[in-house]
């Protein structure tokens, strides 16, 4: 059973989220928030809620200000933006201050569905065309630190790939493949805890905040190259 906040300000919307919610985990706890203050005020009240569907939009949010306060708040909780965006470098701006994920509002239900069995199994979730696309043009973002981490997200110094293991570039090459921690874990028959280690510490020496951020700048990375013997 899973603890999921829906956070929008529209009534029809949350309650269509949360049956789509509801279809896929039955028995799972679902909490309606409409504006940043409730939502900000549950998860810390709360801990443990096991994630957060975040209208970008919603009363509050101040353009990604509110997503910023609610990663403040709750590091450790899994925020996915839901909203009507669908440009590009929104997804990706949405990335660079800490979600794990974007969903659209116009997702099909069954797309939804798959989006959060991804989500909740530990890895991360982006439209497809975000993933197949080409790297988005540097946007005037706000401030320089999330131009700075806007950079370092859409490509890796190879000093920086350099400094993996061999075992730790076949985990970020599993991770750029959509693998959960549990599915990497199960391929190369280690225990799930060890996966987590080695994914903390490709964040920590390619200098990326989360787990997208890796994926997104590793999209192009030739793995033969570094997995030779």
């Amino acid at each position: 059973m899973y603890k999921i906040i829906t956070a929008d300000d529209h009534p029809i919307f949350r309650e269509a989220i949360s049956n789509v919610v509801r279809s896929r985990y039955p028995d799972s706890e679902i909490m309606e928030t409409c504006n940043l203050t409730e939502t900000l005020d549950l998860v810390n009240d709360d801990n443990e809620v096991d994630l957060v569907l975040l209208d970008l939009n919603m009363d509050g949010m101040d353009g990604f200000q509110g997503l910023m306060q609610l990663r403040e708040i709750a590091p450790t909780i899994p925020v996915v933006i839901v909203s009507a965006e669908e440009d590009k470098k929104v997804v990706l701006q949405a990335i660079t201050f800490g979600a794990v994920g974007f969903i659209t509002k116009s997702t099909p239900r069954d797309q939804m569905h798959k989006a959060l069995e991804q989500i909740l199994a530990g890895s991360v979730y982006l439209p497809s065309d975000i993933i197949r696309g080409d790297a988005p043009q540097n946007a005037p973002l706000s401030g320089a630190q999330a131009l700075r981490q806007q950079k370092q997200a859409e490509t890796i110094d190879p000093e920086l790939l350099s400094s993996l293991t061999r075992r730790q570039i076949i985990v970020l090459q599993r991770m750029a493949q959509g693998e959960s921690n549990k599915q990497i874990a199960y391929h190369l028959s280690i225990a799930e805890t060890t996966v987590k280690a080695h994914v903390s510490a490709i964040l920590r020496k390619l200098k990326v905040s989360n787990r997208i951020q890796a994926v997104i700048a590793a999209r192009d990375i030739n793995f033969a190259d570094y997995l030779r013997a």
